[in-house]
């Protein structure tokens, strides 16, 4: 249906809803990032500006099991106590069976979800490359707009190699832990090197400052390394550090070529996938069909130049 100017009921509705979420209506905000979510939005439709590097919008990233949900907790509760709105992305993975999501960090932070100053809101990969799907770039600026004051990413849990999220947040936080037997090759891993700041946790446990010295050491080898903190999800040590850390983190000099490349990795994949065929080019692959090896040769021939 359209209504005047070329714009839909659909339209009208988005900016209503948006209009209402950039006031404080949690209901209107959850509305919008199911439809960025499902892809029936974008920043032209709904009129955001891309969003300028502030600092605001941090991505939390680190192996399973080092406790990023525990310390974005610890994190929520401060700033909340400071008077400041807190947006949380917990992006959980989708089985590549059925495309379902395993949202466990949603009802890890359920207890922060409630908390009026704070937005917690779960989004699937959707298997898409780097563990990451693109409308997390436009959810966390929606977030932005509507008031929150910070927002935090908090990825899968692929660990070192899970570099995408430099292509979605201002910052990037790399979570460790003393119990992980690798942090001596910490000068080969990508995502210690693009790093805006490295948290070793569970510091209450013995081995925590070796860990975070070896990291120092490792990384002072390939140039200037980023700071590197102990803090404790458990007892909350290190938490007031960590906040005011982030307030203060410069842009990571030589990190735009990275950000920029991810961008458009993210962009491409998401074009693909997205493809109203692609179910039909996969089962072709499957099936070794000529037409579809033919389209997928053809397609990297043009990306090739």
């Amino acid at each position: 249906m359209e209504i005047g100017f070329g714009k839909t009921e659909r339209d009208r509705l988005n900016e209503e809803l948006l209009q209402k979420a950039m006031a404080g209506n949690r209901r209107a905000l959850a509305k919008l990032l199911s439809a960025v979510e499902e892809g029936d939005v974008n920043a032209e439709t709904l009129g955001l500006k891309n969003h300028l590097d502030d600092g605001t919008i941090i991505g939390v990233t680190g192996a399973p099991g080092v406790g990023k949900s525990c310390l974005i907790e610890k994190l929520l509760s401060h700033w909340s106590n400071q008077g400041l709105k807190v947006g949380v992305i917990a992006v959980d993975p989708s089985s590549p069976l059925s495309g379902g999501a395993l949202l466990g960090d949603r009802i890890r932070m359920e207890s922060a979800d409630s908390n009026p100053n704070v937005f917690v809101r779960s989004f699937a990969t959707r298997n898409q490359p780097g563990g990451l799907p693109v409308a997390v770039g436009l959810a966390s600026n929606l977030m932005r707009n509507s008031g929150y004051d910070i927002v935090l990413i908090e990825t899968v849990g692929a660990g070192q190699a899970e570099i995408r999220i430099v292509s979605f947040a201002d910052r990037v936080v790399l979570i460790e832990s003393p119990s992980r037997g690798d942090l001596i090759q910490a000068e080969k891993a990508g995502m210690m090197e693009l790093a805006d700041l490295i948290i070793v946790n569970k510091s209450d446990l013995e081995g925590a400052e070796r860990a975070a010295s070896e990291i120092q050491t490792a990384l002072e080898i390939s140039g200037k390394p980023p700071p590197v903190l102990l803090a404790s999800a458990k007892n909350g040590e290190g938490i007031e550090e960590f906040a005011s850390k982030l307030k203060s983190l410069p842009v990571k000099s030589g990190a735009e070529m990275a950000r920029a490349r991810e961008r458009l990795l993210a962009a491409w994949d998401s074009a693909l996938l997205s493809r109203d065929d692609i179910s039909d080019i996969i089962n072709g692959l499957i099936k070794e069909d000529s037409n579809a090896e033919d389209w997928v040769k053809e397609n990297l021939r043009w990306s090739n130049g």
